[in-house]
């Protein structure tokens, strides 16, 4: 058997050679093809614009919260110690100036003046019985039978007795006027708001019973800043923005010391009974605050924090057709609150902003203005 191989043709070669040709073709054709569609640009990036609309000055209003409470309000007690007799209100009821609220049980305090009344008693009688005895030594003296020494001495035993007589008046009084303050009156109208003890509790001096807060004398008091304090006119009136509407307070007076903590000065107005307001709600003084430098409203989304704790916004400057690039201009804000800010910067009026969306975009980018908003309210 023969081990002779016959070797490849000429028609074989010329087929691999074409075919590996091909292949290389092929491949360089992918790869320009794969480099012509990474270097086309994107389609430009639609984004939500407005306008930049100036405004030759500004005219809004700061708000102050403040509390309403009554003008006057106390912690009502006994000025002695016993045991409550009775309590005749309760909390929510309407009281007028004198009227009896509570009562102490006074057994043991008027037996005390039943004996202080006896003592008086028992000085007056020896205030009387001295008084006697010295107009009786003034006619002794007269005539002779007794010396000046014996009758001074008389004289001085009936000032001692009227003495006496005082003291003893002088300790019922007293006994009685613990009596009366044994009845607890309302010192001012009012509503009950606490009722902190009951019949039968032993009180003690000073102890609070009863909350009484005034009833329709209400003020309001508000911290404003020291320059906004000083330029409110005394008896102005102002208004103050309620969950109802606005109502109209009349201001009093300031303070005029800036509080450590919150560095404001506490303001006070007093509110009208119609007011419809209760002591704890909490309101807002309304206060105009013009400000004339011309500028506008953007979003605070439309913000961008720059270099330097500087703030920009990103302009649309046309290049071809709908198509726009981003550029930041700088900007300085001159109010901000708390969904809109007001700026003046290198805008131009009627120039296109980005309104949001800044967290998808960056300076320079393509883009095309798919949707004005309205203007910054």
């Amino acid at each position: 058997m023969s081990l002779y191989k016959r070797p490849l043709g000429a028609g074989s070669m010329v087929a691999g050679a074409a075919i590996g040709i091909a292949v290389l073709v092929f491949g360089v054709s992918s790869l320009r093809a794969e480099a012509n569609s990474a270097l086309t640009p994107p389609p430009p990036m639609p984004v939500a614009v407005i306008a930049a609309d100036y405004d030759a000055g500004l005219h809004v209003e700061d708000l102050y919260p403040g509390i309403v409470a009554a003008r006057r309000e106390t912690a009502l007690g006994f000025e002695r110690a016993g045991r409550i007799d009775s309590l005749l209100v309760d909390v929510g009821d309407t009281v007028s100036a004198g009227d009896v609220l509570a009562r102490l049980d006074t057994r043991a305090l008027d037996a005390q003046i039943a004996a202080a009344d006896a003592q008086t008693a028992e000085a007056a009688a020896q205030t009387a019985l001295a008084e006697d005895t010295q107009n009786r030594q003034a006619q002794l003296l007269a005539r002779g039978h007794i010396s000046q020494q014996r009758y001074d001495e008389v004289a001085t035993s009936t000032r001692a007795a009227q003495a006496r007589q005082n003291a003893a008046a002088a300790a019922a009084d007293a006994l009685r006027v613990q009596r009366d303050l044994t009845v607890l009156t309302a010192p001012f109208d009012g509503v009950i708001t606490a009722r902190l003890a009951d019949e039968g509790a032993i009180a003690q001096p000073g102890q609070p019973l009863l909350d009484l807060v005034e009833a329709g004398s209400l003020e309001v008091r508000v911290g404003l800043p020291r320059d906004v304090a000083n330029r409110l006119d005394t008896e102005a009136v102002h208004a103050f923005i309620t969950d109802r509407g606005r109502i109209q307070g009349q201001f009093r007076s300031a303070t005029g010391v800036v509080d450590r903590q919150s560095r404001t000065v506490t303001v006070l107005f007093d509110l009208s009974e119609t007011s419809g307001v209760a002591a704890g709600e909490v309101i807002r003084l309304s206060l105009a605050a013009p400000m004339e430098q011309a500028g506008f409203w953007v979003p605070t989304q439309a913000l961008a924090e720059g270099r330097r704790g500087l703030w920009s916004v990103y302009v649309l400057v046309r290049q071809d057709g709908d198509r726009h690039v981003l550029q930041a201009r700088p900007v300085e804000t001159l109010r901000v609150e708390a969904d809109r800010a007001f700026v003046r910067g290198a805008v131009e009026s009627g120039e296109l902003i980005l309104a949001s969306g800044l967290q998808r975009v960056t300076p320079g980018q393509s883009v095309v203005p798919s949707q004005t908003e309205a203007r910054a309210q």
